[in-house]
């Protein structure tokens, strides 16, 4: 193939992948890029400019070489970036040792993968523990009929890893949804201190138990659209961890006011801390700051995460400030939309 049907040849496929949105590059035989797509640029390969990538490189020789297209998976700096990209690179002769080269990002698709492989192993772990529990209870049940103090003390320990592996179903479920939910439904007008006092209510009985005070500070003018049962939950779940993480006797604070076109809602507590480590991973799902404690509250470490969903959804933020023995504050932002206003 001579270098103007070779040119022409490049220019088409150049044209063709623009269309499709490929990143794309074209390099001749001295490896210098004489084409290119917009997106290939906005990976920083530029025409005319060399290849220098070394992995790139690697594959267009080896494609040159073999007169057949080539392929490789793997993580490249890619346009002098720091950070290395997830990319599935191939490369294809076109004539006169030029080469089209193609890339597809899949740095996001990984994650996904290996997001989805955590996840599958976490429930393996998180429900292996109670299951065991229950089925060891259960066999020691049947061994102890004739005492009836451990028959009440045995049942009474089912029950709770019981309610225990319940709660994790029913989070792993809440959470699912929430992941697989494009658009948050059932948006309603709302007084969102209506919202929180219901959410007060729902952890009464646990605040009661460790003679823990809730106080709320809120500004009652503040309406949202947003879908009440998924914001309560999310609030609740603030209290609930709150509380968890307080000792008994403490203090739990509820704050809400507007600002600059967002509801912010507070949630203080006067509970051990979390360094500032751990602060970067606690809305992962099933991550623990103290995992033995989280077993004696009844946590399944996905309480935060499924709060970060809602909040994600409802196009709002989550984030926290604490210092180890100091307590916690966790701030729950939700925009208050053009349906949204504060009442008069």
């Amino acid at each position: 193939m001579n270098n103007g049907n070779t040119k022409q040849t490049a220019e088409v496929a150049v044209e063709v992948l623009e269309a499709l949105g490929t990143a794309a590059v074209v390099v001749n035989d001295s490896n210098v890029m004489s084409h290119a797509t917009s997106v290939a640029e906005g990976f920083g390969l530029q025409r005319d400019r060399a290849l220098i990538e070394l992995e790139l490189l690697n594959l267009v020789e080896l494609a040159r070489k073999t007169k057949s297209s080539q392929s490789v998976e793997g993580a490249i700096n890619v346009g002098g970036r720091a950070a290395k990209v997830w990319v599935l690179a191939s490369a294809a002769p076109i004539g006169s040792g030029s080469v089209l080269l193609t890339l597809e990002d899949r740095t996001e698709a990984r994650r996904l993968d290996e997001t989805r492989r955590d996840f599958v192993a976490n429930i393996s772990h998180e429900l292996k523990t109670p299951i065991g529990a229950i089925s060891l209870l259960a066999e020691t049940l049947q061994g102890a009929t004739d005492d009836a103090d451990a028959v009440k003390r045995f049942a009474s320990s089912l029950q709770r890893e019981a309610v225990r592996l319940g709660h994790i179903v029913q989070e792993i479920i809440e959470l699912s949804r929430l992941q697989a939910a494009t658009e948050v439904k059932n948006l309603a007008e709302c007084k969102l201190a209506d919202l929180i006092h219901d959410s007060i209510d729902r952890v009464r009985i646990i605040a009661d138990v460790k003679r823990m005070r809730l106080v709320s500070d809120l500004d009652e003018s503040v309406s949202l659209q947003v879908s009440y049962e998924q914001v309560a939950t999310a609030i609740t779940n603030l209290l609930e961890n709150a509380i968890n993480y307080s000792d008994a006797g403490g203090q739990v604070g509820i704050s809400l006011k507007s600002i600059d076109g967002f509801a912010e809602i507070v949630v203080t507590d006067s509970g051990v801390g979390i360094a500032l480590d751990d602060q970067a991973r606690i809305f992962e799902r099933f991550y623990r700051v103290d995992p033995s404690r989280s077993r004696e509250t009844g946590g399944t470490g996905l309480g935060l995460a499924i709060v970060k969903h809602i909040a994600i959804n409802h196009g709002g933020d989550i984030s926290v400030f604490s210092k180890p023995g100091l307590g916690s504050t966790f701030t729950l932002t939700l925009p208050i939309t053009t349906n949204s206003k504060e009442v008069e």
